[in-house]
């Protein structure tokens, strides 16, 4: 039996297809769901992360997906010269970049304040600030004069809302979020349109970066709940980026259902 569409799902698909799409920290979580999910509305990828090994699992997994075209390079977006690196390789492939997806970052630790290590906030910084600063800023030539192009940052519910120990990522994230509107301002008249996506608790390899490799513990996060997967959260950035040229989704907020505050989780008995 073959597979039914409705009309939205045509229209979406039609926008998306054969568009370039530049993603960020694209060899796990959100990254590569976005990969495939793109893929399957036929868009042209440019994939960038430092690991390349997973990087290239994510291209080949797009491709089969129904991607028109996938190409992926090695990125550290803490880096200025990889960022330029980047784009300068980008420019090989398109002259002309439809979306843009800041996915590169992270939470390093769950220090307080008293006992935080400079290493874990500089990385903080470093990828969810200064990244978007860089890949913005690098990649904006290849926007303009595009009207209905998109930038699409991925913010987190820790800005809006903070926890004992995340001091770091709550002032990175809420970083992300003045970036990015300020650029709505700053591009403003340009017909590009920028938009922050704020995830709530949801179960990828964010907590096990998070706690250095303790897959127990990260498990022990999401005990008990339904939180939000990685495809969740690539399916809602395909819809934004595939609204009407003159639609802009400013800012969208995404928790599970289980989870009706920071500090309010609700938990199943195991």
């Amino acid at each position: 039996m073959g597979m039914v569409y409705d009309h939205a799902t045509l229209t979406m698909r039609s926008q998306l297809k054969n568009k370039w799409i530049l993603i960020t920290g694209a060899s796990s979580g959100f990254g590569a769901a976005s990969a495939r999910a793109f893929g399957a509305e036929g868009s042209k990828l440019l994939l960038g992360a430092r690991r390349v090994p997973r990087l290239e699992q994510v291209a080949t997994s797009a491709l089969q997906a129904g991607a028109a075209e996938v190409h992926c390079h090695p990125l550290d977006v803490t880096q200025t010269r990889s960022v330029n690196a980047f784009v300068e390789w980008a420019r090989a492939k398109t002259t002309r970049l439809d979306v843009l997806i800041n996915n590169a970052g992270g939470a390093h630790g769950l220090d307080t304040v008293a006992e935080g290590k400079d290493e874990d906030w500089e990385a903080m910084l470093q990828s969810n600030v200064l990244g978007i600063l860089r890949m913005t800023r690098a990649t904006l030539p290849l926007m303009l004069n595009n009207p209905g192009g998109s930038i699409i940052n991925i913010g987190s519910y820790a800005s809006h809302s903070v926890y004992e120990g995340g001091a770091a990522y709550c002032a990175a994230k809420a970083g992300e979020l003045q970036i990015t509107r300020t650029l709505r301002l700053e591009l403003s008249g340009t017909g590009l349109r920028v938009s922050s996506i704020d995830p709530g608790l949801a179960e990828t390899e964010f907590s096990i970066v998070r706690f250095k490799g303790d897959a127990a513990r990260a498990k022990k996060m999401y005990e008990g709940t339904h939180p939000l997967t990685a495809d969740d959260i690539a399916e809602i950035l395909v819809w934004v980026a595939s609204r009407p040229p003159h639609v802009n989704i400013d800012e969208m907020l995404i928790k599970p259902v289980d989870q009706a505050a920071m500090h309010k989780v609700y938990r199943r008995k195991i």
